[in-house]
Order: structure tokens, then sequence, then C-alpha cells
């Protein structure tokens, strides 16, 4: 099963990471260590609350202008 991982940077260093599919967060300190905690706390998630599988996750990104001050 593929889902995706959402990673931030976070205030006090390290990184947040999040399952948007679960709901799931979890914080590391290096890329790799926020995305392995993720990955352990949403198979236990998954274990309770099964999810249907509906295909593999489209992830994009996009840009808004900024305002600019005249």
């Amino acid at each position: 099963m593929q889902l995706t991982a959402v990673l931030t940077p976070a205030e006090e260093g390290g990184y947040v990471a999040l399952n948007p599919e679960t709901g799931t967060t979890t914080q590391g300190e290096t890329v790799e260590e926020a995305v392995a905690n993720l990955r352990e706390a949403t198979a236990l998630y998954l274990s309770e609350f099964p999810l249907p599988s509906t295909g593999n996750p489209v992830v994009t990104i996009f840009t808004i202008p900024t305002p600019s001050h005249a």
C-alpha cells in the first residue's frame, strides 16, 4: 500500500511528518527518521482502522503569488 508523507521543518529542529490519508502525525530529527516513525505510527493506526485500497496517491505542489507592497 502506498501512502503519502508530508514533511515540514519543526520549529525546534527536525521534521514533523503527516500522513493525510489517516491523519497520523509524528516527528524525527532527520527526514529518514521522521518517515520511519510515520511508517510505524501509520501501520499501528491501520491495524485498528483499515483503509480500503483506493489506488496510488497523487501529490503535487502549487504556488500562489506573494502580495507586493507598493
